[in-house]
Formats: C-alpha cells, structure tokens, sequence
C-alpha cells in the first residue's frame, strides 16, 4: 500500500516529525509492507455491486495489526467504569457494564496509531475524542490515523468512510484546546 494523503490536525505532522521520527518510519514501512493485492476478497452482496469483488476491511485490518506487532508496536486497552449517579431516582439499570473498555490500536513510545476501514463516526471519534482521551489519560502525546482515500473506498463495501471526507469536516470543525497534534495519513492500494 502506499501513503497518498498527508494532512496536519493541530500539528499533527511536526509534532511527529520532531519527537516520533523513528516510530513515523516505522508506521511508514508497515503501510509499504501491507500487499493490497491479496486483500480483495470480500464477495458483494450489495444490490449496487452484487458479485463484485472487493477489499475486505477486516483483511486490512488483520494485515495492519501483524505489521504492527511484528515492529513491537501493542494496543492499549483501559477499562471503563461507566458511572451511575446520573440516573433519575428510582432506575435500575439491568444492564451490566462489566467488561466495557477503550482500546487504542497500537502504542509504542507514546505515539497512538488508529487505522480506521469503518464508517465516518469513527474516523471523527478517534481523532475528536479516543486520542484526547488515551492523552488525558497519559498514554499517548501525539497520534496517527491511517484512512483510505476516495479511490480505494471504491473499491470496498459502501459506507466506508475517506480521507478527502474527513479532513474536509476537520477544517471546518478547527481545532480545539484539548485536541492533541494527529498526523492523517490517507493510502491506496497500489
């Protein structure tokens, strides 16, 4: 696969540039090292492409996650204690929240790296809140996302969200104080 987008969210790319250069090259070397080719092999069923052959999301991200580790780049998983004192009185909750987490793809050196083949709410909260949060938790300084771009989104599933997308709805958004500096990277197959 190959990076084809680049775009800085809150300083996103100096911020890596001058403290992650290693772990930016890795992250880097892992997209190169990720064959496409071999990863288009969901058969759709949707009305508007039946039969046609697609990339599989869950392929890109198994590919990712083994490139990943193999550098000794490891997810990040915190346990959530959701409160219950907002409840009005006299709800009982039957729901058990035992169990519930947040999970940072992968973390190394206090770099958070997200790859994102889901759908647009994703993209945004990974970026808008999960990386502010791993931050405010200690965790990660900086992060990366890793989106595909238009061209390759055409080729998979409808619903798929893309880098032109998102980083068009992050320049209207701005930026907020408790943004941390992401650097986007948008890729294509090759």
């Amino acid at each position: 696969m190959k990076i084809v987008g680049i775009y800085s969210f809150n300083g996103g790319r100096e911020a890596v540039a001058a403290h992650f250069a290693a772990e930016l090259q890795e992250v880097k070397a892992v997209i190169a090292a990720v064959d496409s080719a071999i990863l288009k092999t969901k058969t759709s069923r949707e009305k508007t492409m039946v039969g046609k052959t697609l990339y599989s999301p869950r392929a890109l991200n198994r590919a990712f996650k083994a490139q990943f580790e193999e550098r000794g780049w490891r997810n990040h998983r915190v346990t959530c204690e959701y409160p219950t004192q907002y409840y009005v009185p006299g709800y009982q909750t039957g729901s058990s929240f035992a169990g519930a987490f947040r999970e940072m793809d992968f973390v190394k050196r206090r770099l958070g790296v997200e790859v994102q083949f889901g759908k647009y709410a994703f993209m945004v909260y990974n970026v808008c809140a999960k990386m502010t949060i791993f931050h405010k938790l200690d965790v990660i300084d900086v992060g990366i996302e890793i989106v595909p771009v238009k061209e390759f989104v055409n080729e998979m599933s409808t619903g798929v969200s893309y880098f032109e997308q998102f980083v068009w709805d992050l320049e209207q958004r701005g930026v907020s104080e408790i943004d941390i500096p992401v650097l986007i990277l948008g890729i294509n197959h090759e």
